[in-house]
Parts: structure tokens; sequence; C-alpha cells
């Protein structure tokens, strides 16, 4: 079994940066891509970036240049570096793992980020 919990969410200014954690319980490294997803208030969830075993990395083409999506297989966790972090960010934040045809199958209990105007 697999768990996987968020932290580091939290109100922040537009403009500003925060940092988002993931901490994995359970044989980690099996999974070969992780990712974070958000969901705003009413909205879908929507993926925000992936990153492979290998550190290979996707990104959702409104965080493109701006948000970093990193892991550290030896602490078994991952990273989100938010910068320049705008209203439109604000939404709910998850990590995933356990990749089955492109769905992840294990989800965090996500972490609240919040952009103030």
């Amino acid at each position: 079994q697999v768990q996987l919990v968020e932290s580091g969410g939290g109100l922040v200014q537009a403009g500003g940066s925060l940092r988002v954690s993931c901490a994995v319980s359970g044989s980690f490294r099996r999974y070969n891509t992780m990712g974070w997803y958000r969901q705003a208030a009413g909205k879908e969830r929507d993926l925000v970036a992936t990153i492979t075993l290998g550190g290979s990395t996707n990104y959702a083409d409104s965080v493109k240049g701006r948000f970093t999506i990193s892991r550290d297989n030896a602490k078994n966790t991952m990273y989100l570096q938010m910068n320049s972090l705008k209203p439109e960010d604000t939404a709910i934040y998850y990590c995933a793992t356990g990749f089955v045809n492109g769905a992840p199958r294990y989800w965090g209990q996500g972490t609240q980020v919040t952009v103030s105007s």
C-alpha cells in the first residue's frame, strides 16, 4: 500500500513563491511517474506536472516557466516549487502516483494554496 501526504500549502500574495511537498510511504521507487494535480473551487481536477523516476518532467501550459516539479527518491519525497504565483493558481493541490492507463491509483489528501491579489 502507498500513502501520500502533502504539506506546505498556505496563503501567499500574487507574485510570490511557495513550495509544496509530498511525502510517500510504502515502496516509492516502484512508481515510475508521480504527479501534481490541482482543483479550484467549482472546477475539475487538472494535471499540473508529472515527473518520471529518471527525472523527466512535463507541465501544463498554464504553469510552464513558473512551476518546477522535482523528487528525492532517497527521502521518498516529491516537491512542487511554485514561483510568480497568480490568483488563478488558487486551488487544492494533490500529489498522485501509481499511474495505470494514464490515471493515478493513489492520491494524497491535498493541501490548500491560496494566492491573494
